[in-house]
């Protein structure tokens, strides 16, 4: 259960409101609302954080579903990875792939980016389980995927702005 801290605010008149602050999600309600009025309205913001949190920060097992979905939509089905997992141990990579054993990290940095970028990125590592190299070959197969560069003109831009390592265009792993 997630710690949850009420707020009442006398400047507040009608909005709710809620945010993670750490560990806890704060909800931020009018004083004039009754208890049971507050109760209602904590059950309905805590259920909106944790669903925007679920969207952004799918589960290891949502990750393979979703790498087993690409993988049949832009990669013929052809690519099925052992395992598709978040790791918090790639600092100046995206993703990475281990063709041998099948495995596919993610990195925890893509948690919170927007959906088509995380999906880049995995098919990205998909390719990899058919071609190991960054060749032409490779990049025909990860060029499947419609926003392929716009993925890549997103995860350049953030690598800028948070002033990462310079990595070559397009590189994910």
């Amino acid at each position: 259960m997630t710690a949850v801290e009420v707020r009442r605010s006398k400047r507040r008149r009608r909005t709710v409101s809620a945010y993670r602050e750490g560990d806890r999600i704060v909800v931020l309600v009018p004083a004039t609302l009754t208890r049971a009025e507050e109760a209602e309205w904590v059950d309905t913001m805590v259920a909106r954080i944790e669903r925007a949190e679920a969207r952004r920060r799918p589960s290891d097992d949502a990750l393979m579903e979703r790498a087993l979905s690409l993988s049949d939509r832009y990669l013929g089905g052809i690519a099925v990875p052992e395992s598709v997992r978040w790791v918090d141990n790639q600092s100046s990579r995206w993703g990475s792939c281990t063709p041998g054993d099948r495995t596919i990290r993610l990195s925890t940095r893509l948690q919170g980016m927007p959906t088509w970028v995380i999906d880049y990125v995995l098919v990205h590592e998909l390719a990899h389980l058919i071609e190991t190299h960054h060749n032409d070959s490779f990049w025909a197969w990860v060029d499947r995927y419609p926003q392929a560069e716009r993925a890549k003109g997103y995860l350049m831009g953030w690598s800028a702005a948070a002033k990462l390592e310079d990595l070559p265009e397009g590189h994910v792993d």
